[in-house]
């Protein structure tokens, strides 16, 4: 472990941390050294993944509840200590064509994936400007800045993501506090095997078509796994980024260049 990624006595929350890209963070911070408060709105699965990393403790958290929010940031830092790392993973996903999307898709992407990283963001921050540090990341999408087919609701809360991130960069920068987000392409996560389903639902091909087609889509040639995503977010979280702030990070293989 290089020292400008070591952890060691760093209290970090992880939102959606009971599979997927959230799982791998919550490892990588804790094999970081850092103290893992894993949170997600399922608890048994989120209290599997803490059991499996040390010095790590689960909290169920529901990110549209700003009360619920609240009471486990409180419970966070009576529990483990002051929040240094706060990172925003908790995401969801529906595909349909814009004339087909409903007003309950559109809530429910926008709820958990803009309003929900504002409401945790809100609720940690105030330890942070009291403290004057911190670093907080937020998973964005490569939706966030190409604007695919099927996902014109996805692809917005993505984007409103995406700046939030920098506004909050700029907001918080003062008080020592850096705020980045990622935007992982095409990882294979329980979520990307529903969306090859309705994708090739959708679109009238086989669900192995989609998934080549992804890869085809990606210039390094293979699917990204959770494990790319979390080791950027271990990177932003870290010392070693200490001048870094507002940055949307493409983790795409090349799937989208900015």
């Amino acid at each position: 472990m290089s020292s400008q990624t070591d952890l060691r006595g760093q209290v970090a929350l992880v939102t959606g941390a009971g599979a997927g890209i959230g799982k791998a963070i919550a490892e990588r911070l804790g094999a970081a050294g850092a103290i893992v408060a894993a949170t997600d709105i399922d608890l048994k699965a989120v209290a599997s993944v803490a059991g499996g990393i040390p010095n790590a403790r689960a909290y169920r958290l529901d990110v549209t509840s700003f009360t619920e929010a609240e009471l486990v940031a409180k419970a966070v830092e009576s529990d483990l200590g002051p929040i240094d790392i706060l990172v925003n993973n908790a995401g969801v996903a529906s595909m349909n064509y814009v004339w087909d999307l409903t007003e309950e898709d559109w809530d429910f992407n926008f709820d958990v994936n803009a309003k929900g990283v504002f409401l945790v963001t809100k609720a940690v921050i105030p330890g942070m400007m009291a403290r004057k540090r911190g670093a907080i990341v937020n998973t964005a999408s490569m939706a966030g800045k190409k604007g695919p087919p099927l996902l014109s609701h996805y692809a917005a809360s993505k984007w409103a993501c995406i700046g939030f991130t920098k506004s909050c960069a700029t907001e918080l920068g003062p008080y020592g506090i850096r705020v980045n987000c990622v935007c992982p392409g095409f990882v294979a996560t329980p979520m990307q095997e529903r969306e090859l389903v309705w994708e090739s639902e959708a679109r009238g091909i086989s669900v192995q078509e989609v998934f080549d087609g992804y890869i085809a889509k990606t210039p390094l040639g293979r699917i990204e796994t959770p494990d790319d995503v979390a080791r950027v977010v271990v990177y932003l979280a870290s010392p070693a980024s200490e001048f870094l702030t507002g940055a949307a990070i493409d983790i795409t293989g090349g799937a989208h260049l900015t």
